[in-house]
């Protein structure tokens, strides 16, 4: 069992890069990998912690793109901390994560009225890569909402008085750089592009042509019935079947390293598989 998909406080996670492999081992995994939003800067630490503990590290990472009215999410693994062009262009968006929490944190608190600070959210990041997650904690420990979902509810999602719209790469330019920089891209969670079969079925037909790779249809939120959906759109394309959990700790309760929900089980050939088309 493996789980290529993970959050930690690089991004929007609330579990330090070193727990990431200590919960795989917890849960059995053979290997883990750990995909921070447009980030590698976890990998080293999370790569000491699982060599102490016989589990695999992937390093990897996720990067948000551009569709129409909506975004999509694809999976790059095999790429490591340097230098390499999708490395330089991860450099570019997290300076513009940066100008985006700036951003929100004034619009909540000269716009909004609410009570609260960007050094507030910081700490809540732990000085790491702030993400909206941090934000609605912070949120929760002023009192201004009642839990994470309520402050995505009535303050940070998109279309809320609270939102910022972030940077992001179109999918052909990142699935692009992520072959550029000896990565293997894959597609995150399908069904959050929110298409009909038809759509969605075209959509994984263009990006298989741009050089996709393998399509997450074991998530950690999905029922069988939706995963073999998707498994089968996958194999339609020559994409590998890939899962993960989406684990974020705290932020998203439901989820854990391994399990998700209770009924993931990702195989280790997926890995392979993976490995195969680098």
């Amino acid at each position: 069992m493996i789980d290529l998909h993970t959050h930690s406080t690089v991004s929007d996670g609330s579990d330090q890069p070193a727990d990431i492999p200590k919960l795989a081992a917890e849960a059995g995994c053979t290997a883990v990998a750990l995909t921070d939003h447009d980030r590698l800067d976890g990998l080293p630490e999370a790569a000491a912690a699982a060599a102490g503990l016989g589990v695999e590290l992937v390093p990897g990472c996720e990067i948000s793109c551009e569709v129409g009215a909506g975004t999509m999410h694809v999976l790059v693994y095999f790429v490591e901390p340097g230098e390499g062009p999708l490395q330089d262009e991860l450099v570019r968006l997290q300076v513009a994560r940066d100008t985006r929490n700036q951003r929100m944190a004034t619009k909540l608190a000269d716009e909004l009225g609410l009570p609260i600070t960007l050094e507030e959210i910081e700490a809540e990041a732990g000085g790491k890569g702030v993400g909206r997650p941090h934000v609605a904690a912070a949120l929760v420990r002023k009192g201004i909402a009642t839990s994470v979902q309520d402050a995505f509810d009535r303050f940070l999602a998109k279309g809320q008085p609270g939102y910022v719209d972030k940077e992001r790469l179109y999918p052909a330019d990142a699935l692009r750089l992520a072959r550029a920089s000896g990565g293997v891209p894959v597609l995150a969670h399908p069904r959050s592009l929110d298409l009909e079969p038809g759509p969605l079925e075209s959509a994984v037909a263009e990006l298989a042509g741009l050089g996709l790779a393998g399509l997450e249809a074991i998530y950690g939120r999905y029922d069988p019935e939706q995963r073999d959906g998707l498994k089968a759109l996958a194999r339609r394309h020559g994409l590998v079947v890939t899962g993960g959990s989406d684990h974020h700790g705290t932020y998203k309760p439901d989820l854990r390293v391994g399990t998700g929900r209770g009924d993931l089980d990702v195989p280790d050939t997926a890995l392979d598989e993976l490995r195969a088309r680098l």
